[in-house]
């Protein structure tokens, strides 16, 4: 049932490798005097080659919508990656002509952020509900090992390649498409998503493509009970619904409770992932390095690899042993919590670094750096992966595409604002204020998890719909099963009219309670 699942990874490598890549190119000698970073303006420019890129990214998710559903999951895909090649090929020759290369970024960031949809949404629809969590957290992983393998090639061409060429800059660049063009070669032997089929009225292909997924026999009881759930959800959902266009489903989307409850999930999730302060860190890291004490652009660099690495390390740890085993909620609450410690020692030590850094010892400042990379930890078991899960797994069929493009769309909105802000935040915080600003926003995080996310490991997508019939403040009641809660709520809706029914009702209530 595996064996299919990493062919729709690759569309997430792109994002990762351009993420990794464009940090650490922005340190190259060759590529700051070309494009004029060290003069006036350096630092706007700057800004803007690192965070334009998530400007395409949140128009390119949101016009996902459009794709996703009317041509399928790997069509859509095929058109992002190859939007993505086109957006790097134009960096990769803009040849200093710094708005040409923001046209570039900005393209790419259309690739990418159709890509960060599609991606999750299908692994979450092909995958077996006990091991959901893991899988769309594999998406997580690749795009995390990219990561570090963009800052390893920079780090390759920066001691291999002499800084008078430009080609020093301009081989990362053009790498980044090899993982497109091998990903839609790869894309002619996936397997389309079975709901997908059943949506378009192709039950007999969405059959086959189940069975090819589950490598089980048709009479297997597991995917009789797994194929005749989702067959008759689906046609459920259709004949309440019926065929509905493009804005009959978002105003369903914003006007309907249970719908509307998912938006504001899934937004205040990715509105506190971007807060928490860890993209801050990873997108200007060779920055905050050197804040601590670390120079060497070689070093930096190098650094910056490791930490991408670590955090693929730390994802898998999480895929393993933290989503599908502790739960959503736990593992949300834990990962905040190391963030929260990490931020808290970073801002005391730069606190007083700033101060006289000649009073520091060799062990604080090795503990700081040790405090970056153990925060990556609590970045991945929390806020990095479990907003990309609840994009996808929230929704209901009929809604997917567009809620995941919402959410992807506020992601990569909310990317941009925190990697835009983050060297005004650092400078007019001090730099250690910066991090007392992360800490608060972890505290904030772990108090709406706490009360707010509900639990849905274990569940399959149908059953997950029971939990939005309650408010966002009752959703952390999740222990039960969303079957019992919502038979539960229908006996109290029904009064108990006479003494046979409310002694049934009362044993009911106390069996789910």
């Amino acid at each position: 049932m595996f064996r299919n699942f990493g062919r729709y990874h690759e569309d997430f490598l792109t994002g990762g490798w351009d993420e990794g890549s464009t940090s650490a190119i922005s340190q190259l000698g060759p590529f700051q005097d070309e494009y004029g970073l060290n003069g006036d303006h350096g630092d706007d420019k700057l800004s803007n080659i690192v965070s334009l890129v998530n400007v395409g990214a949140s128009a390119g998710a949101l016009l996902s919508f459009f794709l996703n559903d009317r041509i399928g999951r790997i069509q859509s895909m095929r058109v992002y990656l190859a939007t993505y090649a086109i957006g790097s090929l134009i960096s990769c020759f803009s040849y200093g002509h710094y708005r040409a290369l923001y046209t570039g970024r900005i393209v790419a960031g259309l690739g990418v952020g159709g890509c960060t949809v599609v991606g999750p949404m299908t692994i979450a629809e092909i995958a077996p509900k006990s091991i959901r969590g893991l899988m769309t957290l594999w998406f997580n992983v690749c795009m995390l090992t990219t990561q570090g393998i963009g800052v390893f090639t920079v780090f390759g061409v920066s001691t291999n390649i002499s800084s008078s060429l430009k080609l020093q800059y301009q081989i990362p660049w053009f790498v980044q498409t090899f993982i497109p063009a091998i990903a839609i070669f790869l894309s002619f032997f996936a397997i389309e998503s079975p709901r997908w089929l059943i949506l378009k009225n192709r039950q007999q292909d969405a059959l086959q493509a189940l069975l090819q997924l589950r490598g089980l026999s048709e009479d297997h009881p597991y995917f009789q009970e797994e194929w005749s759930l989702m067959l008759s959800h689906i046609n459920d959902e259709q004949s309440q619904h019926g065929s509905q266009g493009s804005l009959s489903i978002i105003k369903e989307t914003f006007t309907v409770a249970t719908n509307f409850r998912r938006v504001q999930l899934v937004v205040i999730a990715y509105i506190l992932a971007q807060f928490s302060g860890a993209n801050s860190i990873t997108n200007y890291l060779p920055t905050i390095i050197g804040l601590i004490g670390v120079k060497g652009v070689g070093v930096k660099l190098y650094a910056s690899g490791s930490y991408a690495l670590a955090k693929a390390v730390f994802c898998i740890t999480s895929s393993l042993l933290f989503i599908d085993v502790v739960g959503r909620r736990r593992s949300l609450m834990i990962g905040v919590t190391i963030q929260l410690i990490c931020h808290s020692y970073l801002a005391g030590y730069l606190r007083y670094f700033t101060i006289d850094s000649d009073a520091l010892t060799q062990g604080a400042s090795d503990a700081a750096l040790a405090f970056i990379y153990i925060h990556a930890l609590g970045w991945a078991i929390s806020l990095y992966s479990l907003p990309y899960l609840f994009g996808a797994e929230l929704w209901p069929n009929r809604l997917r595409s567009f809620g995941g493009a919402l959410a992807q769309s506020f992601h990569w909105l909310f990317y941009f604002a925190i990697t835009k802000a983050t060297p005004s935040l650092l400078s007019s915080f001090n730099i250690w204020g910066a991090f007392v600003f992360f800490v608060a926003w972890c505290i904030i995080a772990f108090a709406f998890t706490f009360f707010c996310v509900p639990e849905t490991s274990g569940l399959s997508l149908d059953e997950i719909d029971a939990y939005f019939e309650r408010p966002l403040y009752r959703m952390r009641y999740g222990r039960d099963s969303p079957r019992d809660i919502r038979e539960q709520e229908d006996f109290e809706k029904e009064g108990f009219h006479n003494d046979e029914h409310k002694d049934q009702g009362s044993d009911h209530i106390e069996r789910v309670t």
